[in-house]
């Protein structure tokens, strides 16, 4: 019996003797340094003001805001199966083989993607993965040793390096050796750079003449490429009479801000010729 509750009624004495053992359990211990606490008692009773907390991820059917990458990826058209590349014979000569389109009949056009020194979306990296875009990149070596991250994260998602000249002048009419040290100089870098050679080349501004073809060739190029459309801030202009897309067709961008676009364009444009997007490099061995 505690001292002065002996008169108390014997439901009070009761409800006495109940807290006090409630405070007796809320401060003993249960072998050494392990003590029980209140919280513990009472953490497996419901809290009523519990809510649910809702989740972080969209609703499946939510459309994604435009502009976003993930309403790029949105964008892109459904294309069939590329043919199994047939790769286009070279002529066993002393000089580059030269090419606006390339010549195939297969169904199939190819991206490509020059310079890389104005800008380089970060966007563009996802885009061409989720989207499997095969892209060339015709990269300037200085452009590519400043910002040569950029370009490994595009090549680990399916993008190709190739040669595009050390200073990005024209090459027509110039020495021999001012056009190999432009091209086999860049080349020698792209390589350093990347652990591969560049066997492919465009001249900056598509200006060329059989002295390019040559040093090319003398740099280890396989083929010079120019372009049959161009695709800018998301317009794609033709230059050549079809106006449409035409098997072995090459389309020339840039990397600029409006690349995401250019690339959305360069897509549908392939798809409504009915054709799909190859990687160059797989037809030119």
């Amino acid at each position: 019996m505690f001292p002065g509750v002996s008169s108390a009624p014997p439901r009070r004495i009761l409800a006495v003797v109940t807290l006090l053992a409630l405070l007796t359990l809320t401060s003993c211990t249960v072998g050494p340094g392990h003590t029980i606490h209140a919280r513990q008692i009472t953490a497996a009773q419901p809290t009523p003001s519990a809510q649910p907390t809702p989740s972080a991820s969209p609703s499946p059917t939510a459309k994604p805001t435009p502009g976003s990458p993930a309403w790029y990826v949105s964008q892109v058209p459904t294309f069939p199966e590329a043919p199994p590349p047939q790769p286009v014979p070279l002529p066993a000569t002393g000089a580059a083989q030269f090419w606006h389109r390339l010549p195939t009949d297969q169904k199939v056009a190819f991206i490509t993607i020059d310079d890389g020194g104005l800008a380089r979306p970060p966007g563009v990296i996802d885009f061409i993965w989720e989207a499997r875009i095969p892209v060339t990149m015709f990269l300037n070596s200085p452009a590519a040793a400043e910002h040569t991250d950029y370009f490994r994260q595009i090549e680990a998602v399916g993008g190709v390096v190739e040669n595009h000249t050390i200073t990005h002048n024209s090459l027509a009419g110039r020495s021999y050796d001012y056009q190999k040290q432009e091209i086999c100089g860049a080349a020698d870098r792209l390589e350093g750079l990347f652990g591969k050679r560049p066997t492919l080349f465009r001249p900056p501004f598509g200006e060329h003449d059989s002295t390019t073809l040559k040093a090319a060739h003398d740099c280890g190029a396989k083929a010079v490429f120019h372009w049959t459309e161009t695709v800018h801030e998301g317009k794609v202009r033709y230059q050549t009479p079809e106006k449409m897309v035409q098997p072995g067709d090459v389309l020339l961008m840039h990397f600029r801000p409006a690349l995401m676009d250019d690339l959305l364009a360069a897509l549908k444009a392939i798809h409504r010729a009915g054709l799909t997007p190859a990687l160059l490099e797989q037809y030119v061995r």
